[in-house]
């Protein structure tokens, strides 16, 4: 499922990812000019309205819908979302 990063005008992130049946995958985003205090990563089917899945400040937190986590860096200006079975 398309998965995107929003925090700033200045998100770069690749803009889809592939994996295999029963792994995992990994999406990163970078947000080098990042102007709030967390980081929120949203899921969107079509003709659906955009769906929170994770928010974090910095850190690792586990990410329960879809099953997976969120890991933000030090100077937050890049996450990873890791997915167990997207």
């Amino acid at each position: 499922f398309p998965a995107v990063a929003v925090d700033t005008d200045q998100v770069q992130q690749t803009p889809w990812a592939e994996t295999t049946e029963g792994t995992g995958v990994n999406l990163t985003c970078q947000h080098p000019k990042i102007a709030s205090d967390s980081t929120h990563w949203y899921r969107q089917f079509p003709h659906q309205a955009p769906q929170l899945i994770a928010t974090a400040v910095v850190g690792t937190k586990p990410v329960l819908e879809p099953e997976g986590s969120l890991t933000v860096s030090a100077d937050r200006r890049s996450s990873s979302l890791w997915l167990a079975e997207p």
